[in-house]
């Protein structure tokens, strides 16, 4: 059977989904996009996503293709016509069809599409052995807190890491690490979180804001500072998060153990609290 897709007001066959050439996404990158967790056939983490998107959206001035309440909708229609238990939706929004030119069009409709994914993401086989992180330059542009689907810098790197033997890169400005690739970064030292500091040098991870609100519930002490790379290697931890990894540890930084060689306590305790999150989130929908 054939995976059912949406495209602007319509659920068709994958094959069947067409984009006009003419798309500002499809020409400039001009769009924005987010990526929502599916955990037992439920949509989660669905009010910190439409936050974000509506600051993204807003950010570029793109209008809302639908009301938020018919965005969430489309995620669940699409969940429930693939049958999916546990994934992802992918959804994206751009400015819309117009002539090829760089300043915004006017009247012009935006352009909105989804699909789902399947994936393990409870059994993560990564979340017992923990993943190689490989540093990589960050090459982005400044407004890196709008999550922009223009991810060419974010494709250079991974590739960059993953001919490294890695699974993850780790982007690095002015001597600190910025963020991941496709995910935020933590390390821990003396059961201490430190991670970036929010501004427009980093995407605000809605899996970091979860984690953080769960580690400050639960006593966890967070510091909120740039690191450097030596000081990531020299931690008794590291870890990332992300819609598709949760919270997973990181292992080995550029060739460089981390702690004993396996995801630590902090890291291990984060999973599980944001795993019983988002598993009563899906149970209550």
């Amino acid at each position: 059977m054939s995976r059912i897709v949406y495209l602007n007001g319509k659920y068709l066959p994958a094959e069947e989904a067409k984009v006009s050439i003419f798309d500002r996404g499809y020409i400039f990158g001009d769009g924005v996009y987010e990526v929502v967790p599916v955990f037992e056939a439920a949509v989660v983490d669905k009010q910190y996503f439409l936050e974000r998107l509506d600051r993204s959206l807003n950010e570029i001035q793109i209008d809302w293709p639908c009301s938020k309440e018919e965005y969430l909708q489309v995620m669940s229609e699409l969940v429930k016509r693939n049958n999916l238990r546990e994934g992802v939706v992918y959804s994206q929004v751009t400015r819309g069809v117009a002539e090829r030119d760089f300043p915004f069009p006017e009247n012009t409709a935006p352009a909105f599409m989804a699909f789902s994914t399947e994936m393990n993401l409870l059994n993560s086989p990564a979340a017992a052995t923990g993943i190689k992180v490989a540093t990589t330059a960050d090459l982005r542009w400044k407004r890196r807190d709008i999550k922009s689907i223009n991810l060419l810098g974010q494709c250079m790197a991974k590739q960059d890491a993953v001919s490294k033997g890695a699974k993850e890169g780790w982007m690095v400005e002015d001597g600190f690490v910025t963020e991941g690739v496709s995910s935020s970064a933590y390390i821990v030292k003396d059961s201490k979180i430190v991670t970036r500091p929010l501004s427009n040098l980093i995407l605000p991870g809605i899996r970091r804001r979860t984690l953080l609100e769960l580690a400050e519930q639960t006593g966890i002490e967070i510091e909120e500072r740039l690191f450097t790379v030596e000081e990531a290697i020299a931690a008794d931890e590291a870890f990332i998060s992300s819609a598709t990894t949760m919270a997973l540890g990181v292992v080995d930084i550029d060739g460089h153990q981390i702690g004993n060689g396996t995801p630590g306590p902090i890291t291990q305790k984060m999973r599980q609290l944001y795993t019983d999150r988002v598993l009563t989130e899906a149970r209550l929908i």
